[in-house]
């Protein structure tokens, strides 16, 4: 099942959500207005959101409040997106210029800034403090990953197992509030809730080490960012961890001064060297547990179309080329 199959099993929902972000983006401020526009309408294959719309159905919701928790995971994600390209510095993301760069530095934050609260805003209004828990607590765990992040930047010897808890925490703690919040909208048992929560970890920690692969192997347009980004900014992430363990010595200090200096002077001989030592494979193994824990997850839902949707998406996780 493609990523349009799902996302045709949902396309009224979808369409709901699309009109809620618009008429919650709203502003008395136009530049605010104009970025938002900007980043929501730049071609985001709205993942997260269709995380909540699947939980949700295959839980068996009675009522439109995913609609409205879909549309605030857009907003906590979009407004997340606007501070790492401040943070990392980037020009490019899904093949357009970054709002930084149209824009610039300060006004890029405050509207993710703005994002941020519209989106509590709108928590505020389903009348839910497990929803506000949950949101609350997953907006902190990212910041950590964020500082976690950047506390790593330019250091060559990151461990496995701290990159493994740092991705965790920036990437995979939204894609989990957004499986969890589907069946705590659906008044689902503690037990399910927990369970839905481990299949978003498990995902969106895929997710990401999948982007960690395309960083390095994907075509610059269908990647729609620079190759090569994640060293550029000094983050060692799993493929060159794996790599800088395995590869001979001399591409070994090639990797350790591109991480320690950010630079991009020898990316050739370092994405050679990625797939020589296997990182590559070594990464999307990885991610591929990761899924099969997902998939594992849902064993606890009953059989419906939207449970299948989950499981596809899933394997969508793994297999897309952007």
């Amino acid at each position: 099942m493609p990523l349009t199959t799902i996302t045709d099993l949902l396309a009224t929902d979808l369409q709901a959500v699309n009109q809620t972000i618009i008429r919650c983006l709203e502003s008395r401020v136009e530049v605010i207005n104009k970025i938002g526009h900007y980043m929501i309408e730049s071609g985001g294959k709205r993942i997260r959101p269709l995380v909540v719309l699947l939980s949700a159905k295959a839980c068996d919701a009675k009522n439109d409040t995913p609609i409205t928790m879909a549309a605030i995971i857009e907003f906590i994600h979009t407004a997340t997106l606007l501070h790492d390209d401040v943070v990392d510095g980037s020009t490019l993301r899904r093949g357009r210029p970054t709002a930084n760069r149209v824009w610039d530095n300060p006004t890029a934050v405050l509207v993710g800034d703005f994002l941020y609260s519209r989106a509590f805003q709108m928590i505020v209004s389903l009348n839910s403090m497990d929803c506000m828990r949950i949101m609350a607590e997953a907006t902190n765990v990212i910041a950590e990953g964020e500082v976690l992040q950047l506390a790593h930047r330019y250091q060559p010897d990151i461990d496995e197992s701290r990159y493994l808890n740092v991705i965790r925490f920036k990437t995979a703690k939204l894609f989990e509030a957004a499986a969890q919040l589907g069946a705590i909208l659906a008044n689902q048992p503690r037990e399910i809730e927990l369970t839905l929560a481990q299949y978003g970890m498990h995902i969106g920690t895929a997710f990401q080490l999948v982007d960690d692969v395309l960083d390095y192997q994907a075509a610059n347009e269908s990647w729609g960012k620079n190759i090569g980004d994640d060293l550029a900014e000094g983050k060692a992430t799993l493929p060159l961890i794996y790599a800088l363990k395995k590869a001979p010595e001399a591409q070994a200090k090639l990797i350790r001064q591109a991480i320690q200096h950010g630079s991009l002077e020898d990316l050739s001989v370092i994405q050679e060297a990625i797939v020589s030592t296997g990182a590559i494979d070594y990464t999307l193994a990885a991610a591929k547990k990761e899924i099969a824990l997902a998939k594992e997850a849902l064993a606890m839902l009953p059989s419906s179309r939207y449970k299948d949707a989950m499981l596809e998406l899933a394997t969508f996780a793994i297999s897309r080329k952007n």
